[in-house]
């Protein structure tokens, strides 16, 4: 008699990421001058920003910050990251310094999740002004793992070309992968078409639009996912928190790796 083997049990997560501009709110492109002020000093505002996002965190499971301030004068000298993670009370997060200015500005991604990596590694993405960075967080382990790699990339074309061939390199080396985060680019751009060619991230099936926030025009930041992971369904929540919409998805693996809602 033959014993039938119980089909792997397949495991649902909910992913947001949201470039959170600092805290700031911007809603008409006039405001990036009005409000410049913000970019260099503390406002009540930005913190009410973040609570209302931090509101909202807890229906998700691994959250990709970018464009969070790590500390510095524009913050109050707040590790945004933390701040939403305590807040949210998500009981895991890290981050991953980039630029720093002085101590006007201190730009970061950030990661928070309801269980602990097993591994955090910090990369820096090549380009001609040094400060763009890659977070890459490891769930599972090698063979039912999942890589998540959180990225705030370059304006110009050149330099996110360069910054999406390091990526593919990293990711060749995870089967289960996912990318999410501001790319600065759409799905269809000569860049983003040679990372799909060297790695196995798979290109959106309708990209969202996230910018500008309050006119949603073109889709800059994306959740790009291997192919057996499954995307079941992408959308932006409806609050804007600065001049993206927070991209959400909801995703099956086809395995377990821990992280459990």
């Amino acid at each position: 008699m033959t014993r039938a083997v119980p089909a792997p049990t397949k495991q649902r997560l909910r992913l947001l990421s949201c470039n959170i501009l600092a805290g700031a709110s911007v809603q008409r492109y006039r405001q990036y001058v009005t409000r410049s002020i913000n970019a260099v000093l503390p406002a009540r505002s930005k913190l009410d920003n973040l609570d209302r996002l931090a509101e909202l965190l807890p229906q998700f499971d691994v959250i990709g910050l970018q464009e969070a301030d790590a500390g510095s004068l524009r913050s109050g000298f707040l590790n945004q990251t933390r701040y939403l993670a305590e807040t949210s009370g998500m009981p895991f997060w890290s981050h991953q310094p980039n630029r720093p200015v002085a101590q006007l500005s201190h730009t970061a991604n950030g990661l928070i999740c309801r269980i602990e990596p097993q591994a955090v590694i910090d990369y820096p993405l090549p380009s001609r002004i040094p400060g763009r960075g890659a977070l890459l967080a490891r769930f599972g382990d090698d063979s039912n793992g999942v890589a998540v790699m959180i990225a705030h990339l370059s304006l110009s074309a050149q330099a996110r070309a360069k910054q999406l061939a390091f990526i593919a390199e990293v990711l060749q080396e995870h089967p289960h992968a996912i990318l999410m985060g501001d790319l600065n680019t759409d799905a269809h751009s000569p860049e983003m078409r040679h990372l799909f060619a060297r790695c196995n991230l798979q290109p959106p099936v309708d990209p969202v639009p996230t910018f500008p926030s309050w006119k949603p025009r073109r889709a800059l930041d994306h959740i790009l996912v291997s192919p057996e992971i499954r995307i079941e369904k992408v959308w932006t929540l409806p609050q804007a928190f600065s001049d993206h919409l927070a991209l959400a998805a909801e995703i099956q693996l086809p395995f377990k790796t821990g992280l459990h809602r």
